[in-house]
């Protein structure tokens, strides 16, 4: 694999044209996208139109963290909703055949646009653009959220019932396989979460780390658009609120210390980002419905992000994640934690 880290262009280019010979073109060549901290992304060009591949890390992580055939799976289904989402072209094992990955991946369409991840994104938008594109994005959750899962074919996606319970149960495992180093704020927050769990609020579709910088932003810088949103590698049925917790969680990451240095983030007040609360009230208000309490669901999106960002900690340490900005990965642990405890003492939307 001598391209691109994880990827073998000339097995991919063979690849498609047996498998999809009205796409292949010519020799493919590939770019790792910047940026992605758990599954590895690529850009494709050389075939008939854009395509983006994606595959599981090079590390070992859990296998349920980065299905290749569960993220195809979801974003195919959803065609043709009022979610936006990228084409589905194909999903592979290559685990054995090892032609392009040696891995599962699966191969979609590209959508033409940006993605905002940090201030310098901001650049030339009006601040009137990003406040309504900030509700557009809570209003595209509540889309999800309203999606009935038997009518798109995924009735047995997941098992709504003990969602909860089984999420506590599996990011306590994923911590456990990821301990190297003491982390008492996050023990306690552990024990706070399973000692306060809530009833699930209902069970619909949930993404599973639905954020900003998780969307394709098309249109004109004075009125931009979700083109498309990204990333469904968690997705499954569940408890619509933990979508919106995670989104509450990155909308003011920022605001935790440190994060500047490893959670780069596009929302800024000063650029027309509205308050997350907004985004609440777009967000009912599309579904037609009062939003709970969420300080338990913004308290489990602290830990989950907090393990997961020890995962990769453990695994930069190893040699086992490419790209940049990882060597202070874990720095950001216990100050998600300790936002994760006092989401958890007071409660809040």
């Amino acid at each position: 694999m001598t391209d691109v880290p994880g990827l073998d262009t000339g097995g991919l280019t063979r690849w498609l044209e047996g498998a999809h010979p009205d796409l292949a073109t010519g020799p493919l060549t590939a770019e790792l996208v910047s940026g992605g901290r758990s599954n590895l992304t690529y850009r494709i060009d050389g075939a008939a139109r854009p395509l983006v591949l994606r595959r599981p890390p090079l590390g070992h992580v859990l296998s349920s963290a980065h299905d290749m055939f569960r993220e195809h799976r979801v974003i195919a289904a959803l065609a043709g909703t009022a979610v936006p989402v990228p084409d589905a072209i194909d999903v592979v094992d290559d685990t054995v055949d090892a032609r392009a990955t040696g891995t599962p991946f699966f191969v979609m369409s590209r959508v033409e646009g940006r993605v905002l991840g940090s201030p310098r994104d901001n650049a030339g938008h009006a601040p009137s653009g990003l406040h309504r594109l900030s509700l557009e994005l809570a209003e595209v959750l509540a889309d999800l959220h309203a999606v009935d899962p038997e009518r798109v074919g995924l009735a047995s996606f997941g098992r709504g019932d003990g969602y909860l319970d089984r999420q506590l149960a599996t990011w306590r495992r994923q911590y456990d396989a990821s301990r190297s180093r003491e982390l008492p704020a996050l023990d306690e927050l552990q024990e706070r979460l399973g000692e306060r769990r809530p009833e699930a609020s209902a069970t619909t579709l949930v993404h599973g780390d639905y954020r900003l910088d998780n969307a394709i932003v098309a249109g004109p810088a004075d009125a931009p658009r979700i083109a498309a949103i990204l990333d469904w590698e968690m997705a499954t049925l569940g408890d619509p609120l933990v979508d919106l917790g995670m989104l509450g969680l990155y909308w003011n990451i920022a605001d935790l210390p440190g994060a500047a240095a490893v959670a780069h983030s596009s929302v800024d007040p000063d650029a027309g980002y509205p308050p997350f609360d907004e985004l609440v009230d777009a967000y009912a208000a599309r579904l037609g419905r009062r939003t709970p309490d969420l300080g338990w669901y913004r308290a489990f999106a602290a830990y989950k992000l907090a393990v997961i960002l020890e995962g990769i900690h453990v695994r930069y340490r190893a040699g086992e994640t490419v790209g940049d900005g990882f060597d202070r990965i874990g720095e950001l642990v216990e100050p998600l934690a300790a936002e994760g405890l006092a989401r958890a003492a007071v409660g809040s939307r």
